[in-house]
């Protein structure tokens, strides 16, 4: 199916981040940080871009089973597509609780664990490699008989649900509705790091799993967010690297290889007992503070205009990426992820970010003008001005920042 409903919600989801984002300044309710809502969207554009050479795997792993193991062929009626979506979600259940209970699985999840703030832009934030370890886990319906494009188009929707409960906005809703649906009360629980709340209320649409396998948990007192190790960047590309050096380090420690093989199959924090043994969580303390970075204003509306670019570029390779050969879908892709993680450098004030933005800068404008410009004089003056404006205001803003982190 060419349409996904998921690159086309796009717009929306932005749409209604911006109202959220809105709503925040009026109240002053301090929903949104500007760095962590910034790496939470890289960390979207991430899996989308990455997604792109994913899928050969991920689709493939159910298509197969569809075309040589399925049992029926199920027909494409409302009532199957009912019953459809309700399995969807069951098998979501299984694959986001062990995504939590297995090691190696939550090297791939705790990307969308780790903002240590709850608003719409935290359900962008997905790991690029969560679907190659959860994808098995539908097996069961591509056996039963449901068509491949058809699961996927289900599925994404299963998928949209989930975008509005990520919102400290909404309180608790009808009773009814708490009890059968997922919300933002159910999962703002799912994503605190109190030791209470730490593996519960897996649902994706429903919360009836959760109830009904042992792992619901009712929101008490508002969570922490956040993961139990924080990763301390804005960078999308250090966050999605962290979890892995972290089993690594593991893995360095553990002796024998069937303790390894353990590390990778137990729950995060096993260790065996001549290694001290299970970590608990730490409980979460009063003085605990959020990692945080102060920027100018300036600064805050170049990141912004940057962004909006790459976002440009991002999105029309996703519309556009069948039309290009392989080397061509990496090289666009490699760039954009280049792009982002430069942006996560500025955000992070890394001493290295200065000079990186213009590479970064450089190497857009030889992008855009090859692009866009190469042929059409106006184009790749406006483009050439455009990029030779950004690149003095950085060299403004970003002293103006170093001076504001001084104070």
């Amino acid at each position: 199916m060419e349409l996904n409903p998921i690159v086309l919600s796009i717009p929306i989801y932005f749409i209604l981040i911006g109202i959220e984002v809105t709503y925040d300044l009026i109240k002053n309710k301090g929903y949104y940080r500007f760095g962590d809502a910034i790496n939470n969207i890289s960390c979207g554009i991430t899996e989308q871009i990455t997604g792109v050479f994913g899928k050969v795997i991920t689709i493939a792993i159910y298509h197969f089973f569809y075309t040589y193991a399925r049992i029926f062929d199920v027909p494409q009626t409302w009532y199957w597509a009912v019953i459809l979506f309700i399995g969807v979600d069951f098998f979501y259940y299984w694959a986001h609780r062990y995504s939590h209970e297995i090691n190696l699985f939550w090297t791939g999840h705790s990307i969308h664990h780790q903002s240590e703030d709850y608003n719409f832009s935290v359900a962008l934030r997905q790991g690029a490699f969560q679907k190659i370890f959860t994808a098995w886990f539908f097996i069961p319906l591509a056996i039963l008989g449901f068509q491949t494009e058809w699961f996927l188009y289900i599925g994404a929707f299963s998928t949209l649900y989930q975008f509005w409960i990520h919102t400290e906005a909404i309180d608790k809703l009808p009773k009814w509705f708490e009890y059968i649906f997922n919300t933002p009360s159910h999962h703002r629980v799912h994503h605190g790091r109190n030791p209470k709340y730490i593996d519960k209320n897996h649902g994706g649409t429903f919360i009836i799993f959760d109830r009904l396998f042992g792992t619901f948990q009712n929101e008490e007192e508002r969570p922490t967010y956040g993961v139990t190790s924080p990763v301390n960047s804005y960078n999308p590309l250090v966050s999605h690297w962290k979890p892995f050096e972290a089993i690594w380090k593991d893995l360095q420690v553990v002796k024998g290889l069937k303790n390894k093989f353990l590390l990778l199959v137990n729950p995060p924090g096993w260790l065996p007992s001549e290694n001290g043994g299970f970590r608990k969580p730490p409980e979460v303390q009063n003085d605990f503070k959020k990692y945080h970075q102060s920027y100018s204003k300036s600064l805050q509306w170049y990141v912004l205009l940057q962004y909006a670019i790459i976002l440009g570029v991002g999105a029309s390779f996703l519309f556009q990426y069948a039309n290009y050969q392989v080397p061509q879908q990496l090289g666009i892709a490699s760039f954009v992820l280049f792009q982002i993680g430069v942006i996560g450098m500025i955000l992070d004030q890394t001493t290295s970010s200065k000079w990186m933005e213009y590479t970064r800068l450089f190497l857009l404008l030889i992008f855009l003008l090859l692009s866009y410009g190469i042929n059409e004089n106006n184009i790749a003056v406006v483009i050439t001005t455009v990029l030779s404006i950004s690149a003095y205001w950085f060299y403004k803003s970003s002293n103006t920042s170093a001076v504001l982190q001084l104070k």
